[in-house]
C-alpha cells in the first residue's frame, strides 16, 4: 500500500474500489465540476499518481506541484492533447489512455448527430414543445436524406472507420481523407482515399474524427467550409478546436452548409453565443462516450492502467512504455 491517489472527477464503478484496494489514500474531486487550477495545484503535491479526465490540464505547473513523488497520469479518455507525452517521458512518469472501449459508442453519438441535423429533429423538438405545430404541412420541417448520399470521414482512427462502417446500413458512398490509406477499409466497404479538398467537394455529411494537435487545429476553417455543399451537414465530434467556431457561425449563417452538429466545442464548457442562437445546428455536452456502459468501462481500464504503472509495470494502453524498460537509461 502507502500510495496516494487523485482522482480529479468522480467516475462510475468500479473505479474507485479498485483503487482503495491497493493505494492507502485515494482522494476525489468533491465537486461536480472540473476543479479550477488553483484547486488543481492544491490537490496533486505529493501525489504518487493521478487519474484525470481529458479536460484537465496537466501541463509542467501542475507536474511541479506534484512532485518527485508522481510516477503515473491516467487519462480517463481517449484523447490525451491535455497531456504532453515527451515531457511525462522526459520526467519518467508514466501515462496511459482508454482507447476502443469507446470507439462504437462514440461512432453511435455521430450518427445521431448527423441524423437529427440532417432532419432537423432538434427543430421540431422545440417546434412542438413550444406549440407552434399546428398540423402536417407538405412544405414543413423539410430536412435532407442520408440514404444514398456521400458521406465523408475526416479522420480514418478507431473511430473514424466505425462512423464509416455504418454508412453501410444506409446505402452510402464512403470517402475518407487520412494520413495513411486504410487498405482494410477500401476493402470492407469500397472506401475510397481522398485529398480533404477533394472529400468536402463531394460529401453530402462531412464527420470529424480527428485528435486535436498543433496541425489539426482549425482544420475545418472558412477556407475549407467554402469547399462543401450548400446542403451539406458538419458533424465534429473529436475536439472542439479542429472546427474555427466563427468561420462554421459565418458559414450556417450565410447558408453556405445546411447544418451541423457538434458534441464538442472550441472554449468548452462555454459555448460561443451564435451557436446558441442558430436553428440549424444541434448542440450535445461533449457526450460522445456517454452511456453507462462505456464510461464505466473506461473507469476501470483508466484505474487498472494507473494501478500497472504504479506497480512499474506499462499497460497495453501506456502511451510510453520506455519509461517502464529498465534497460533505457534515466535522462
Amino acid at each position: 500500500m502507502g500510495r496516494s491517489v487523485y482522482v480529479t472527477r468522480d467516475l462510475p464503478e468500479p473505479a474507485l474500489p479498485l483503487l482503495r484496494a491497493e493505494c492507502e489514500t485515494v482522494d476525489v474531486n468533491p465537486h461536480d465540476r472540473a476543479l479550477t487550477r488553483d484547486e488543481l495545484l492544491a490537490a496533486v503535491p505529493g501525489r504518487d499518481g493521478i487519474l484525470c479526465t481529458g479536460m484537465d490540464p496537466m501541463d509542467a505547473e501542475v507536474l511541479d506541484a506534484a512532485g518527485q513523488s508522481l510516477r503515473a497520469i491516467a487519462v480517463c479518455a481517449v484523447g490525451y492533447d491535455n497531456v504532453s507525452v515527451p515531457e511525462l517521458t522526459r520526467r519518467r512518469i508514466g501515462a496511459s489512455n482508454t482507447p476502443d472501449v469507446l470507439t462504437e459508442t462514440t461512432a453511435d453519438l455521430a450518427w445521431a448527430l448527423m441524423m437529427a441535423a440532417a432532419r432537423r429533429v432538434a427543430e421540431g423538438d422545440r417546434f412542438v414543445r413550444a406549440g407552434c405545430w399546428k398540423g402536417w404541412g407538405p412544405r414543413q420541417m423539410l430536412g435532407f436524406d442520408l440514404y444514398g448520399k456521400t458521406l465523408g470521414v475526416v479522420g480514418a482512427g478507431r473511430i473514424g472507420c466505425a462512423v464509416a462502417r455504418r454508412a453501410r446500413g444506409f446505402d452510402m458512398r464512403v470517402i475518407y481523407h487520412n494520413r495513411s490509406a486504410r487498405k482494410e477499409l477500401e476493402r470492407d466497404i469500397g472506401a475510397v482515399h481522398v485529398s480533404l479538398g477533394e472529400l468536402l467537394r463531394r460529401s453530402d455529411f462531412v464527420s470529424i474524427n480527428l485528435p486535436l494537435t498543433a496541425e489539426t487545429v482549425h482544420i475545418i476553417g472558412a477556407r475549407e467550409l467554402a469547399l462543401m455543399k450548400p446542403t451539406a451537414v458538419l458533424v465534429n465530434t473529436g475536439r472542439g478546436p479542429l472546427v474555427d467556431e466563427e468561420a462554421l457561425v459565418d458559414a450556417l449563417r450565410a447558408g453556405r452548409i445546411a447544418a451541423a452538429g457538434l458534441d464538442v466545442f472550441e472554449g468548452e464548457p462555454n459555448v460561443r453565443p451564435e451557436l446558441l442562437g442558430l436553428e440549424n445546428v444541434v448542440l450535445t455536452p461533449h457526450v460522445g462516450s456517454g452511456t453507462l456502459q462505456t464510461r464505466s468501462k473506461m473507469a476501470g481500464m483508466a484505474a487498472r492502467c494507473l494501478l500497472s504503472m504504479l506497480r512499474g509495470e506499462a499497460p497495453a494502453q501506456c502511451l510510453n512504455p520506455e519509461v517502464f524498460d529498465k534497460s533505457v537509461p534515466a535522462p
